[in-house]
């Protein structure tokens, strides 16, 4: 059994990248576990933190267009709030540190997208800030790898590993979101 956690962060779950023509593969899992850990963060009372892309221009998360909408209804209060993110990382040019210290947090779950850009880079940040991580594999996904002429294609599962895989050996994978446990506050 996995140490309980004091906080959720879901990385850009928004609907550009969960529903329609620009879905990740296996959307509807991720939004199964994702879904399952907010109910599991609410009931104990963690901290929960919606992480909201800011796309570019023309992207499916553009700012203010239907796929830039998280797709998880929030519950604002103390406790579950959002955080709008202009890089990869979700530490970078946010207030999230200042949360996770005001919070007195001290180990987190991540979930959500994309497994070898925002959740990587927010997990090697929160690592590096020395936070407990612990990164359920089957809550977090993202898009394959397109064939080119000298390379096969990478399904999305096999980035999704070697993404886990790069974050070294600090990082707590579980395999399941059903592990993750939360502190009771």
């Amino acid at each position: 059994m996995v140490e309980p956690v004091d906080a959720l962060l879901i990385i850009d779950i928004q609907q550009g990248g969960v529903t329609g023509d620009t879905a990740v593969p296996e959307a509807a899992r991720l939004l199964d576990r994702a879904g399952h850990l907010l109910d599991e963060a609410r009931a104990a009372n963690a901290l929960i933190v919606h992480i909201q892309n800011d796309g570019a221009p023309g992207t499916p998360d553009e700012p203010e267009t239907p796929g830039w909408e998280l797709h998880f209804p929030v519950k604002p209060s103390d406790r579950e709030v959002v955080i709008r993110k202009p890089r990869d990382d979700s530490f970078a040019e946010t207030s999230l540190g200042d949360l996770l210290t005001a919070q007195r947090i001290q180990s987190l779950v991540l979930c959500g997208l994309m497994s070898e850009m925002c959740v990587s880079a927010t997990a090697r940040t929160a690592l590096a800030r020395d936070y407990r991580v612990v990164l359920p594999h089957d809550a977090h996904t993202t898009t394959g790898i397109p064939a080119t002429a000298t390379s096969p294609a990478i399904p999305p599962e096999t980035v999704s590993r070697v993404a886990e895989w790069a974050l070294g050996n600090d990082l707590e994978i579980v395999e399941h979101a059903s592990e993750v446990v939360f502190r009771i506050l």
